[in-house]
């Protein structure tokens, strides 16, 4: 029996600034959301969509991750990801990974070809290496929004994601990031880590963004999943309940969430998360504020 109610929603990164044109972004959220739409109505797996949703973002340099990521404090691109299946709990990550366009891809390849869920650092690199993955100089990347990555609550500090529900209902989330500009070399957040920046399972699929810290402190994303499970909450109320334990710890950001059913939860603390979704319904919806 399948379930006829897909769903999908991305978002390019907690924080935006108030009078800063964001046309681009925008449009290009609702083109990816369309795609993603078609997509599953042809049959496409949550997973898929999920990753190619991502890898889109990346791809686009409109964002603070993949192309349009930051550099560190060594004047490196390290990027991380992570991408979760909700029926088999499958997961797959990269962190601290240089010299690939595209860490959700080398994330997916980590999930299916290895026994492993996180490589990082050379060791990423030498794998995605074995697959085939674009390779890329630090003269690819064009750090995007600038301006936003040195505001401390107002800006994005560089991630991107998707949670999709297919015509089977099964979820699957994604996460990739460039991390906070200036960051020390070799810091890892919360986009990587499994419970943390990403979760999903038979009943929600959840990305973060934001202070990344944070979210690994209050394990946010499982946070969600553990609420809906063993508590009864509603999802607007875990996902609400969860981004405020961040923010009780001086941290910002949002998340999106989506249900087996179909539901969509995408709170923020901050002063603006890109966003986009498929609603039940068949509405689309883009906003940043």
């Amino acid at each position: 029996m399948t379930n006829k109610c897909l769903s999908l929603v991305l978002h390019g990164g907690a924080g935006a600034l108030t009078g800063q044109d964001y046309s681009a972004e925008l449009a290009h959220m609702r083109g990816l959301i369309e795609a993603g739409r078609d997509q599953l109505r042809a049959g496409a797996s949550a997973l898929d969509v999920a990753m190619e949703t991502a890898a889109g973002l990346e791809a686009s340099g409109l964002y603070v991750a993949g192309r349009g990521a930051s550099p560190n404090s060594a004047g490196r691109y390290e990027l991380d990801a992570s991408l979760m299946e909700g029926a088999t709990r499958r997961a797959g990550a990269v962190a601290a990974l240089e010299g690939f366009a595209s860490p959700i891809r080398a994330a997916r390849a980590v999930m299916e070809r290895t026994p492993h869920v996180l490589l990082a650092g050379e060791g990423a690199a030498a794998f995605a290496a074995t697959q085939g993955l674009e390779r890329v100089g630090p003269d690819w990347f064009t750090p995007a929004r600038a301006a936003e990555t040195k505001s401390a609550r107002a800006g994005s500090v560089g991630t991107v994601g998707c949670v999709a529900l297919d015509e089977s209902g099964a979820l699957a989330a994604a996460t990739s990031t460039g991390g906070t500009q200036g960051k020390l070399l070799g810091r890892v957040g919360d986009s990587p880590i499994v419970g943390a920046g990403v979760w999903a399972d038979t009943q929600v699929a959840i990305s973060c963004t934001g202070t990344g810290e944070m979210f690994v402190r209050t394990a946010a994303a499982a946070q969600i999943a553990l609420r809906l499970r063993f508590a009864g909450q509603g999802l607007a109320e875990a996902a609400d309940a969860a981004l405020a334990e961040v923010e009780a710890l001086n941290g910002w950001g949002g998340l999106i969430a989506l249900s087996a059913s179909g539901e969509i939860a995408m709170p923020f603390n901050s002063q603006g998360m890109k966003r986009a979704a498929l609603h039940a319904d068949g509405t689309i919806t883009s906003e940043v504020f």
